[in-house]
């Protein structure tokens, strides 16, 4: 597998950032499986997205939990190279997946 640096990909922003490496388990971009309520803000974060240019297509989605009692839902897929934004509110976790390996960088921001 080959993959290009992410991390010059936010320079310059004072936000959180962070690269995650996607396999064909889940993992979770933003949460955690552990995470047993839904979470709110004030203000709703932003979740940045951006699968690596060199990466593999990496399948993503919500998660909601009440309890024990976890929902996903499958938002798409990005393509390599490709970038989406997704609102974290009234969710436990934001997860990824793909059929061999990527990396994905993720940026949060208010």
């Amino acid at each position: 597998m080959h993959t290009s640096p992410l991390t010059t990909l936010f320079d310059g922003w004072t936000q959180p950032s962070y690269e995650i490496r996607v396999r064909k388990t889940t993992a979770y971009l933003w949460g955690s499986a552990d995470i047993k309520g839904n979470i709110t803000f004030d203000k709703a974060l932003v979740l940045h997205i951006r699968n690596d240019p060199l990466g593999e297509i990496v399948i993503l989605g919500t998660e909601t939990a009440s309890g024990a009692q976890k929902t996903q839902t499958t938002i798409g897929s990005l393509q390599p190279g490709q970038c989406v934004s997704i609102p974290v509110q009234g969710i436990s976790g934001v997860y990824a997946s793909c059929a061999l390996e990527s990396v994905v960088g993720c940026l949060i921001k208010e």
